[in-house]
C-alpha cells in the first residue's frame, strides 16, 4: 500500500491531469447532447452551435479543475486570475486550431483514416495542454516554493 502511495504522491498531476481530462470529455459530450436536445425545439440543426456551447462550457471546466486540483495554482489577484483564466482559453483555442488542421491535412488531403488521425490528434492536443498548462499558464511563480515552505512576512522574512 505504501508503495501505492508512493506511486500516486510522484505522479499526482499526471493521475489528475488524465482523471479531470476525462471528465472534460464527458462534460463536453453531455452538454453538446444536452444542447442539440434543446435546440432542436427551436428548429435550429445546426452542430456548430452545440460544439462551441460544449467546448466553452467544457475548457471552463476543465480550466476550474485544473487551477484547483492539478496544477493548485495559488493565485488569488484578480489580475492573475485573469491572465491565467485569458491563457488558458487561449492555448485550448490554439490546440484546438491545431486539431483542425491536423485533420484537415491528415484525413481531407492524405485521405488517411479519420478514427485513428483523430485519436492521434487527440494524444497529441492532450500532450501540448498539459505542456502549455505547466510552462505557461499555471508556472509556479517559484517551483521549490510549496505552501507549507513559503515565507511569511511578520515583521521579518523567515525561511
Amino acid at each position: 500500500m505504501d508503495q501505492l502511495k508512493q506511486l500516486y504522491a510522484k505522479h499526482k498531476e499526471m493521475i489528475l491531469y488524465v482523471f479531470f481530462g476525462g471528465l472534460t470529455t464527458v462534460v463536453n459530450i453531455a452538454v453538446n447532447a444536452l444542447s442539440v436536445y434543446l435546440l432542436s425545439f427551436t428548429g435550429i440543426t445546426t452542430a456548430t452551435i452545440p460544439a462551441a456551447i460544449a467546448w466553452v462550457l467544457s475548457v471552463l471546466f476543465a480550466y476550474i479543475t485544473n487551477r484547483k486540483w492539478v496544477f493548485e495554482s495559488k493565485k488569488t489577484e484578480p489580475r492573475q486570475v485573469l491572465r491565467e483564466v485569458i491563457s488558458f482559453f487561449g492555448f485550448r483555442l490554439f490546440s484546438g486550431v491545431i486539431d483542425i488542421l491536423f485533420m484537415y491535412l491528415t484525413v481531407d488531403v492524405l485521405l488517411f483514416s479519420n478514427f485513428w488521425m483523430k485519436l492521434l490528434s487527440n494524444v497529441v492536443v492532450v500532450i501540448l495542454n498539459y505542456i502549455f498548462s505547466k510552462l505557461f499558464i499555471f508556472k509556479k511563480e517559484n517551483p521549490k516554493e510549496t505552501p507549507q515552505t513559503a515565507q511569511k512576512f511578520d515583521g521579518t522574512m523567515k525561511k
